[in-house]
């Protein structure tokens, strides 16, 4: 007993740290917020109109004192610790939150830099944490504390005592691909759902005046219509703008956007799963959209747009052993039975499956390719409806970590069934010959 005192008293005290100075000004605002809900009340805003101008005056400065004084003591009531194994965040001013967030279940770690934020020098780290929803963040730190800290956390993630942590430093990078801004242009006007909604506004007012008589009604529609057309071109050319994709010994680094920087690290081995996309527009030019699953995170995008080779050298990067193509090549398709479950869609089923990954493809406008690594696999099952049971057809579904599900639509009923109890045998190979997860110890 007395060496277990003695052992505790050796140990060094976790240093609990707080947020840059600049946090208080983010942290200000919910009584500014509370006061212009009340002025859009009738009798609110009536009343404070009836009073004397030098009353409302001391009111304003009063206001703008309680925010900073409420921003203030949330700051001072917020701080973060990293000990042996686990990050903790206390934080609230009247309600008080104490979050510990383990290491070992970090899926990614994301350095975001809103545009005022910039302005001040500062950053948000964001942390996506294995089998949780919400995302826990610190914001504000300063630039450099932010990458110090993501490069400590992933440190110890990765298996380094605490005295080494601090010492590695952030892993140099690697690039790997980075999309041209003309090459995004492109793509975002090449979208087809950009192309209809763009349609869809001078229609909306067409048949709104032709067939209910108001014009208004179009004009609200077609205002509707290019909100969404806004939000597929525009805003996504600014949240992808300058995309940057590289490897480093930490895992993939993603650096994106124009107004709001973001900058996402993604360790290795923690992706779950991958689609390779290609619209209609887009085989024109032999372009693909890299999109990912990873526990925890709904960042789903790994590249925007890319050319087959820079995909395929992307793609080595999570898959090592995996061959777009070769796996493209080997898909087999749906029986032509298959068309009385899914008439047209059919004829861009199809599945494969070799010594790595678990391949599904849909789509005949959009195709999409599915690839599971067989160490990610939780689970398979063979679904069967009743009319699927009459055609000698079954789906085969894979679930993942990231609780999504890749299923291989319509295949034979015997080859359903063989494909279960195979997949479940790769699926444990897979976990055996998987690397470690303390990755840059391995």
């Amino acid at each position: 007993m007395g060496e277990t005192a003695a052992g505790a008293a050796a140990r060094p005290a976790v240093r609990e740290r707080r947020l840059h100075p600049v946090t208080p000004l983010r942290r200000a605002w919910a009584p500014i917020a509370g006061v212009v809900f009340l002025v859009k009340q009738d009798w609110a805003r009536d009343w404070a109109l009836g009073l004397d101008p030098r009353w409302l005056a001391a009111g304003i400065v009063l206001l703008v004192l309680v925010a900073g004084a409420y921003g203030y003591q949330s700051w001072r009531r917020t701080y973060y610790a990293l000990t042996d194994t686990e990050l903790r965040i206390r934080s609230g001013l009247l309600f008080r939150r104490s979050v510990h967030i383990r290491l070992d279940r970090l899926q990614a770690v994301e350095i975001a830099e809103p545009l005022l934020a910039r302005l001040a020098g500062v950053a948000k780290l964001t942390l996506d944490v294995l089998g949780t929803e919400a995302k826990d963040e610190l914001a504000f730190l300063s630039k450099r504390g932010a990458r110090e800290l993501r490069a400590e956390l992933l440190a110890r993630a990765a298996g380094f005592a605490p005295e080494d942590a601090a010492e590695v430093g952030e892993a140099p990078t690697r690039e790997l691909a980075r999309v041209h801004p003309k090459t995004l242009a492109a793509a975002v006007a090449l979208n087809g759902a950009a192309l209809c909604l763009l349609l869809a506004g001078p229609v909306s007012v067409v048949l709104a005046w032709q067939f209910l008589d108001s014009l208004w009604t179009g004009l609200v529609m077609a205002i509707s219509a290019y909100g969404l057309l806004w939000a597929v071109t525009g805003g996504r050319y600014l949240s992808e703008y300058d995309w940057t994709v590289g490897a480093s010994p930490d895992g993939l680094r993603l650096d994106h956007g124009l107004l709001d920087r973001q900058h996402e690290t993604v360790p290795p081995g923690r992706i779950q799963a991958v689609r390779i996309i290609r619209p209609l527009l887009w085989r024109l030019k032999g372009w693909v959209r890299i999109e990912m699953d990873v526990a925890g995170t709904h960042n789903g995008v790994l590249l925007p747009v890319a050319d087959p080779a820079t995909a395929q050298r992307v793609i080595a990067q999570v898959l090592p052993r995996t061959d777009i193509e070769a796996v493209r090549e080997a898909l087999r398709p749906a029986p032509r039975r298959a068309w009385l479950c899914l008439p047209v869609r059919w004829r861009g089923l199809g599945h494969t499956a070799d010594d790595t990954v678990f391949a599904a493809a849909k789509g005949l406008l959009t195709r999409t390719l599915s690839l599971v690594p067989h160490a990610k696999v939780q689970s398979v099952r063979l679904r069967q409806g009743p009319w699927q049971r009459r055609l000698g057809l079954a789906d085969v579904a894979v679930d993942t970590g990231a609780r999504t599900v890749v299923t291989a639509r319509l295949r034979p009923a015997d080859q359903a069934r063989s494909l279960v109890t195979d997949q479940a045998e790769r699926s444990r190979t897979g976990r055996r010959e998987a690397a470690p997860e303390q990755w840059m110890r391995a």
